[in-house]
């Protein structure tokens, strides 16, 4: 009998230790694939035409979610060093009509299913002010695509160009970290990517895997002359795709995590934390932040609403 209650007595205690470890955090990974070669679309400032455009495609977060880098594939000139690529700015807006003005008249055939007339100022990343850092790597010396969008960005009714035909270039590839990452609640996100080439257009390339159910947003784009309206790539544009741009992400899910504008949403962010990494200096280390302030920085801004801020120009 001594026997029997003793080994029941080691189980109940394995089993009351296993349950107090902390468990390990869902990593997060989201990829639209390779490039297809189909398209090109400016996300940066005009080598020619001196104006920036901005090229966003969506994705999808079910959980909370820290993002701590990004990838992107983009065509560069042919023969240009890798270091003329001297800055790279991420923004992630919402979906329309969140952070717009819904009572104006647009300038685009819609903007149902658009990103937000302006981006959450929380999760804006520059290399400029080092909230970023990035490596840029050649895939390819010669990559052509069959279309591009560059300058033809025209408010209703002359949107549709057709695109700005073949373009040829080196494919390059940008990791990116994000310094802080970027935490942000469940959501439907659109994803917009800039870099800056010394000398030429950095073209963002298109890709064949749009996100699983629900729809597809596809891309959009705007230059300076049509912000804060968007317009779609291939429906509006080229009257080709729809298209879905070369990105993938990285980072950790936060199950248990608070509700952004509650005002237990802190706390409870803090204590699925702790329980993911075991401690909160824990999860600063493996989440990519310098300091346990730097995370409960990132938590703050997590728990506020009304995030955005007016795009500078």
């Amino acid at each position: 009998m001594k026997t029997r209650i003793a080994t029941a007595s080691a189980v109940a205690l394995s089993f009351v230790l296993l349950t107090d470890l902390p468990a390990a955090a869902d990593p997060f990974s989201f990829s639209t694939g390779s490039p297809d070669g189909l398209l090109g679309a400016l996300s940066g400032r005009s080598f020619t035409a001196n104006i920036e455009s901005e090229t966003a495609d969506d994705f999808v977060l079910t959980e909370a979610t820290v993002i701590s880098g990004a990838t992107i594939h983009g065509l560069i000139p042919s023969g240009a060093p890798l270091p003329s690529i001297t800055a790279v700015e991420v923004e992630i807006y919402h979906v329309f009509p969140k952070d717009s003005d819904t009572t104006r008249a647009i300038k685009v055939p819609t903007r149902d299913n658009s990103p937000a007339d302006v981006e959450i100022g929380a999760a804006t990343r520059d290399s400029s002010d080092k909230t970023l850092s990035f490596g840029a790597t050649q895939v390819n010396p010669t990559f052509k695509v069959a279309n591009s969008v560059i300058n033809g960005i025209n408010p209703s009714p002359t949107q549709f160009t057709g695109g700005e035909g073949p373009q040829t270039g080196q494919e390059v590839e940008i990791d990116i970290t994000f310094t802080p990452p970027i935490f942000l609640p469940p959501d439907r996100y659109f994803f917009r990517p800039e870099a800056q080439v010394t000398s030429g257009n950095f073209l963002y390339l298109s890709a064949p895997k749009p996100i699983p159910a629900p729809a597809d947003l596809q891309a959009w784009i705007r230059n300076s002359n049509l912000v804060p309206d968007w317009l779609r790539i291939g429906t509006d544009i080229t009257h080709q795709g729809p298209f879905n741009m070369t990105f993938s992400l990285a980072g950790d899910t936060i199950p248990g995590a608070g509700t952004p504008g509650l005002p237990n949403c802190h706390g409870k962010t803090v204590s699925a934390m702790a329980h993911e990494f075991g401690g909160i200096k824990k999860a600063a280390v493996s989440l990519g932040f310098s300091s346990v302030k730097a995370l409960q920085n990132s938590i703050r801004m997590f728990c506020q609403k009304g995030t955005a801020r007016k795009k500078e120009r």
